[in-house]
């Protein structure tokens, strides 16, 4: 069978040609191949496109076994080709050359470099379909118009559709903007602005105890807390070279009396100015230096989506200043810590390991000395086996500043996402010249070892409120406890109750809606909280209460003091 991208890359023309059936005074964009399927832009002015009646005719295109077939014309043939259609035209005016390649199959022309299948009877009609209609800027640029994008999805065989359906069905149900609404964990506000998410008492919470925990596995280590303003000159950035790689990202800040500065898009070149701030000995090293603050991006405005892309971005970041002979360990410390903290989430094990490399071919795209470099990726590579990390090598991935080694975690639909990452910087330091005094009292540059362990706090919430579906485990949830009281005569115990738990930090609410205690209990489950505490006239009497576990339903009765023990330690322990 042929590779699946081109079958999705042969769909897409499919599609077009479809289309062009259909409504013959389209206009026509362009039609990649993409994970899971295809997709195709298209202007199509006021009309209004049926998904269903496309996909037939597609369907009735295919069932026609024609052969895709390629040709090589002149830019001059080509422009009178597509005499009529302005975005085609665009196009070619870009290519470089003074030839371009067209494939035809059927009725329909398209530009393309290819590949496709040889014939539409490769493809099973059964594997194939159009998912959804969006809009899109015409080259991604949002000075252009904006175009209809018709997405599909396509398999090599009718099952694995069904099965990605499925999960896109699930998925949908874990979206992070449904259900931080449904839970009540985040908003945004017109006022405010889009891409500034604004969290609530329980968002909060969650943000507060991740980074509770982050810190609590960090100091562990030897990391300290610091703090930078969200604010600094364009100098500071000219030198670290985040001024030419964030060029256009940059928020410019000025005032009626003169300031001039730039909202910080990164932290690291704040922080070399702490160490910087006082002379050091290599007897000091290494210093590690954490800090949760906000970072600023200006994001294209069609780019901006929940918390997966915002302007405010409240990042966990951590850098350590050390010497040569110490990377290795320091590197060392930064993967056991990882380690430590996704292991608290039980995503520990799930995961895949990349060793990002230079592109030994564009040399220009990075910072610092060749020699440093070198010595980089030797001792990244070193960490790797030594820690038996089964790291796999990717070219062309590295930072700016130095190669990195990238965790892949699994979530609960088998996305595969990047977060934490451990990086080596020879040419930071030297650019802000960083030094510490040797051994034998000379001034020697230290190295930079960055580090980021759950990166983004948005973007993190967002991946964890999928990945469990909004029932987060004991230790993160916003309410651990709700009291469910059957009559107002057992208020005060449920208040007993509460106060109790109250004292041990444990987050507990009761409810005081006049509604049944099975509506209590379904709107408690609906909000996924962990345990419910079930309180009548009995549990009042016997000082006890009812317990309902969120994983495992109706625990029975137990008394307050046993079920105080049970959930300090599972919080405690973190299973």
């Amino acid at each position: 069978m042929s590779n699946i991208k081109n079958i999705r890359h042969s769909l897409a023309h499919i599609m077009a040609h479809a289309v062009k059936n259909l409504y013959p005074k389209v206009k026509f964009g362009m039609g990649p191949a993409i994970e899971n399927g295809f997709y195709y832009d298209f202007d199509l002015g006021t009309l209004k496109v049926d998904l269903s009646e496309i996909e037939m005719e597609m369907e009735k295109i295919i069932k026609e076994n024609i052969p895709f077939k390629k040709e090589v014309i002149s830019k001059q043939k080509a422009n009178d080709l597509f005499k009529g259609q302005k975005y085609k035209l665009e196009i070619i005016n870009d290519i470089k050359g003074k030839n371009v390649s067209i494939f035809t199959v059927g009725k329909f022309t398209d530009l393309c470099e290819g590949p496709h299948i040889k014939n539409t009877k490769e493809i099973n009609i059964e594997s194939f379909k159009i998912s959804r209609i969006a809009g899109a800027y015409f080259k991604g640029n949002e000075k252009n118009k904006m175009l209809t994008r018709i997405y599909g999805l396509a398999f090599e065989t009718k099952e694995e559709l069904e099965n990605h359906i499925k999960m896109q069905e699930e998925a949908e149900k874990r979206n992070h903007r449904k259900l931080g609404k449904e839970l009540d964990l985040f908003c945004f506000s017109d006022i405010v602005g889009p891409g500034l998410p604004l969290f609530t008492p329980k968002g909060t919470i969650v943000k507060e105890e991740l980074q509770k925990e982050v810190e609590k596995i960090c100091k562990n280590y030897g990391f300290q807390k610091v703090i930078t303003p969200h604010l600094a000159k364009i100098d500071l950035y000219e030198i670290s070279g985040h001024k030419q790689k964030f060029k256009d990202e940059l928020f410019h800040v000025s005032s009626e009396k003169g300031h001039k500065f730039v909202m910080k898009p990164v932290q690291c070149p704040h922080q070399t100015q702490i160490y910087a701030s006082r002379i050091r000995s290599y007897r000091d090293l290494p210093i590690r230096y954490m800090e949760s603050e906000k970072q600023y991006r200006a994001e294209k405005t069609g780019e901006v989506a929940g918390l997966n892309r915002v302007y405010a971005i409240t990042v966990e970041d951590g850098h350590s200043f050390c010497m040569v002979e110490q990377v290795k360990e320091e590197i060392k410390i930064m993967v056991n810590i990882i380690k430590d903290f996704y292991s608290s989430l039980g995503l520990w094990g799930n995961h895949s390991v990349y060793l990002a490399l230079r592109d030994y071919k564009h040399p220009e795209k990075y910072i610092g000395e060749e020699k440093d470099w070198k010595k980089c990726e030797k001792i990244l590579g070193e960490v790797c086996k030594e820690m038996n990390l089964k790291a796999e090598k990717q070219e062309g991935e590295a930072a700016l500043y130095g190669p990195k080694i990238d965790f892949m975690f699994k979530d609960a639909l088998g996305k595969e996402i990047q977060i934490p990452t451990v990086q080596i910087d020879f040419a930071t330091p030297k650019r802000f010249n960083l030094s510490y005094i040797s051994e034998k009292g000379k001034e020697i540059p230290p190295v930079m070892v960055h580090r980021a362990i759950l990166g983004s706090y948005e973007r993190f919430i967002a991946l964890i409120i999928e990945h469990f579906g909004g029932a987060f485990p004991l230790w993160l949830s916003p309410v651990q406890v709700k009291i469910l009281t059957i009559n107002d005569s057992c208020m005060d115990y449920a208040k007993k109750v509460k106060d109790a738990l109250s004292s041990k930090d444990i987050r507990v609410e009761i409810d005081i809606e006049n509604n049944t205690i099975s509506k209590k209990i379904r709107e408690a489950e609906m909000n996924k909280i962990p345990y419910i505490l079930v309180i009548g006239e009995k549990e009042k009497k016997e000082n006890s209460i009812s317990v309902r576990k969120r994983t495992e339903g109706n625990k029975g009765e137990m008394s307050l003091n046993s079920f105080v023990e049970k959930i300090e330690e599972e919080i405690k322990s973190k299973k």
